[in-house]
């Protein structure tokens, strides 16, 4: 996520970094460059000259500690400034305690919001919400039977007129269905056009005074830069909307929507979205996303998620198997299908600090864990337990059973085989003290 931007930012940052003292010079130059690489990741002109302009009059006012070095000093200022950009503080979702919520989901055409929709159905689910959805797209057929899939999915129900073209009707009548089905919370999915125009607006206006929304959410593709900044605008002038939802972000996304939008509105960025798959959402955290993307990583987020899928025994007797060299196959499946669970491999190595920097070019794909987890599931429960059984001809039948080669077979095993040891030396030095006392910084 935003890669490209992190890399850039950090070369810019090399001017300074080597410096032994902080002066007007180095500052000039090296905030020159970042105000090269905002423009080139399309970041809104004015938004680039203020924040650059913030920046050089925090670095240039701001007493230097002997034991702080340029380099940490720009990227201190650089960090609060972006979080600044980005909104300061997370804004949750308004949810009624009691009666109904009605959340309205506005944008352009392909900016996402039918798998927001059902992303954001599911989250809510998962917070102990009851959640209708509401197909008000009457003119994609495509997004009626997109949203009803999602629906079944997470076992969510789907609230249609079948043959109305009213979108305005679909909508009251949602809201009448959830109160008589004591349903708290409905998410409606309106339509889109390719750009804004009169039909769209005003179809908008007339579903938001129907329905009175609790929220009016705005659902745009950080993917198209400064289009997506002037889509955004369009709308809050003509119909006000409540919050931001970045979508794509996993992308090829250089970061120009993202960092301009909430200036240029002045509305709060509530979600953003990295993937198709309907757990990858989260929660927008200006301060996580811009460690992100100084390369500082987001550890926090990263625990979050994994908190979210770990059981607290299951950890526990993982760590137990761990200490006692008894981890197998058995094992390591349990952990490819938490893996997955939580997201992409790209984005989830992104939230270690040093990664996106280390992996630099480097395509990770979600393709392997599916090829790892093919290979363990077709083993038997018995070759699982003891890989040391498994001879030429039972990795010929794990190989063909998972459609992979015997030299895929070779290479898990191996891989494996050098994880248990690195397991054994982690044991004889101690390594229940130094997962015990493991803590965040």
């Amino acid at each position: 996520m935003l890669e490209d931007l992190t890399l850039k930012l950090d070369k810019a940052l090399k001017k300074v970094t080597g410096q032994g003292k902080i002066s007007e010079q180095n500052i000039s130059d090296t905030l020159r460059e970042i105000r090269r690489v905002l423009l080139d990741a399309d970041v809104n002109y004015k938004v680039a000259k203020k924040f650059v302009d913030d920046v050089k009059e925090k670095a240039l006012g701001t007493e230097v500690l002997a034991s702080v070095t340029p380099g940490q000093l720009i990227t201190k200022i650089l960090y609060d400034e972006l979080t600044k950009l980005l909104g300061e503080e997370s804004r949750e979702l308004k949810l009624n305690p009691t009666g109904i919520t009605v959340i309205l989901l506005v944008g352009l055409q392909g900016s996402g919001k039918t798998t927001f929709a059902g992303k954001l159905a599911r989250y809510l689910k998962s917070r102990k919400r009851s959640v209708l959805l509401t197909a008000a797209d009457i003119y994609r057929p495509a997004a009626i039977d997109q949203l009803k899939l999602l629906g079944k999915s997470i076992d969510t129900p789907v609230f249609t007129i079948d043959g109305s073209k009213d979108a305005v009707k679909i909508a009251e009548e949602s809201v009448k269905y959830a109160k008589e089905n004591r349903i708290n919370t409905v998410i409606i999915d309106t339509a889109g056009r390719l750009h804004v125009d009169e039909n769209l607006m005003d179809e908008v206006k007339r579903i938001k005074e129907a329905v009175n929304p609790t929220e009016t959410l705005f659902v745009v593709d950080s993917m198209t830069g400064q289009d997506a900044v002037n889509s955004a605008k369009a709308f809050h002038e003509q119909v006000s909307f409540d919050g931001i939802i970045l979508t794509k972000m996993d992308g090829d996304s250089r970061g120009g929507c993202a960092l301009s939008i909430k200036a240029v509105v002045n509305e709060p960025i509530k979600f953003m979205s990295l993937g198709e798959k309907l757990e990858s959402l989260e929660v927008f955290h200006p301060e996580r996303l811009a460690s992100r993307i100084l390369g500082k990583g987001d550890i926090i987020s990263f625990v979050e998620k994994a908190q979210e899928q770990i059981d607290q025994k299951e950890a526990q007797d993982l760590e137990k198997k761990l200490m006692q060299n008894k981890f197998d196959f058995e094992d390591f499946l349990k952990q490819i299908k938490m893996i997955k669970k939580m997201g992409s491999l790209q984005s989830l190595l992104g939230m270690i600090p040093g990664m996106g920097k280390a992996l630099k070019n480097q395509n990770i794909d979600d393709k392997d864990l599916v090829k790892v987890e093919s290979i363990v599931q077709s083993m038997t429960k018995k070759e699982r337990q003891n890989p040391k059984i498994i001879n030429g001809s039972r990795r010929k039948r794990i190989a063909r059973g998972s459609g992979n080669t015997i030299q895929d077979v070779n290479r898990l095993l191996k891989q494996f085989k050098e994880m248990q040891k690195m397991m054994r030396m982690l044991k004889s030095k101690g390594g229940k003290n130094m997962l015990k006392n493991f803590r965040l910084n």
